[in-house]
C-alpha cells in the first residue's frame, strides 16, 4: 500500500474540512455554495450559506420561488446577479434535471462545472481552477499558465488526489499557505518542487475599485429598499442610473411607475 503524498497529508491535516458546504455532495447545496464564494470572502458565505439553502433546499422549491425571492434572500453578499443565475439554472434544472455539462447552466463556468463535478459526483477527471489554484500551480511552474495548462499543471500537483479532494486540497492550500502575500512557503507540502518559493516574478493580485460611491454601492442601495418593501416604491424616489442598470439586469422590474424585486 502506498503512502498519502506530502499533499494528501497536509489536506488530511489542515483542510478546512468544517467549512458547512464540504458536508454535502447534494448538486444544488454545492453550486450554491461555490457560486457564492465565486466573489465573495469565505467568513460572509459561512453566515449566508446555511440559511439561503434552509429557504431553498432544494432546486424545485428555489426555481418556484422566483428569482425576486432569491434576490431578497442574498442580501448584501454583493454581485446580485449571481442569485438571478442561480435560479435561472435551477429552472433548467427542474425542468431538464441536471445536465451532463454542467457548463450549459446559466451562470457556469468552467470553474465552477469542474468544482461541481469534483465535490457532487466525485468524478476522478475533474478539476477547476480558481484564483488560489492557479496561484499555486503558476508558483509551482514558475510562470503564468493558460487555464487549460492551469488544469493540467493542478493534476500533476496532486499525484495519489483525485477528484473533491485535489480539488479541494489544492484550494485550500492557496488560500492558507500559499498566499497572495506573505505565503508560508515553510509550510507548504509541495516546497521542494516550487520553482518560485514564494511569489511569483511580476505577479499581480486583482485589486476590486474603492466601493463607497461606486455604481456598486448604488445598486446595492437600491436593491436594499426593494427588498425592504416587497410592495414596491416609487421610481422616482431610486436612483435613476442604478435603477436602469439594475433592471438590465434582470434584477428589478418597473410597472407603472413603481419598481419590484422581479418575478419572473
Amino acid at each position: 500500500m502506498s503512502r498519502p503524498s506530502p499533499l494528501a497529508r497536509w489536506y488530511a491535516e489542515h483542510g478546512r474540512h468544517d467549512l458547512a458546504w464540504r458536508a454535502t455532495r447534494d448538486r444544488w447545496a454545492v453550486l450554491v455554495s461555490e457560486v457564492m464564494l465565486a466573489q465573495t470572502q469565505v467568513p460572509r458565505v459561512l453566515a449566508a450559506w446555511p440559511e439561503f439553502m434552509a429557504t431553498f433546499p432544494d432546486v424545485a422549491t428555489a426555481a418556484d420561488a422566483g428569482p425576486g425571492a432569491l434576490i431578497a434572500a442574498w442580501g448584501r453578499l454583493g454581485y446580485p446577479r449571481r442569485a438571478r443565475r442561480l435560479w435561472e439554472a435551477a429552472v433548467v434544472v427542474r425542468e431538464h434535471g441536471w445536465p451532463d455539462d454542467y457548463t450549459t447552466l446559466p451562470g457556469v463556468g468552467r470553474y465552477t462545472a469542474g468544482a461541481l463535478a469534483a465535490q457532487a459526483d466525485e468524478r476522478a477527471d475533474a478539476i477547476g481552477v480558481d484564483v488560489n489554484i492557479t496561484r499555486v500551480v503558476q508558483r509551482l511552474a514558475g510562470r503564468t499558465l493558460s487555464t487549460r495548462d492551469s488544469e493540467a499543471a493542478a493534476v500533476a500537483a496532486a499525484p495519489g488526489i483525485a477528484g473533491r479532494d485535489r480539488l479541494l486540497a489544492l484550494m485550500d492550500l492557496g488560500a492558507t499557505v500559499c498566499r497572495p502575500r506573505d505565503p508560508d512557503c515553510g509550510a507548504c507540502p509541495l516546497r521542494r518542487g516550487c520553482a518560485t518559493r514564494g511569489a511569483l516574478d511580476g505577479e499581480q493580485g486583482r485589486r476590486q475599485a474603492p466601493y463607497r460611491g461606486s455604481m456598486r454601492e448604488r445598486r446595492g442601495t437600491v436593491l436594499a429598499r426593494l427588498r425592504s418593501e416587497p410592495r414596491g416604491v416609487p421610481a422616482r424616489d431610486l436612483d435613476a442610473a442604478a435603477l436602469e442598470s439594475l433592471t438590465s439586469d434582470g434584477l428589478a422590474c418597473v410597472a407603472r411607475g413603481r419598481v419590484t424585486l422581479p418575478r419572473a
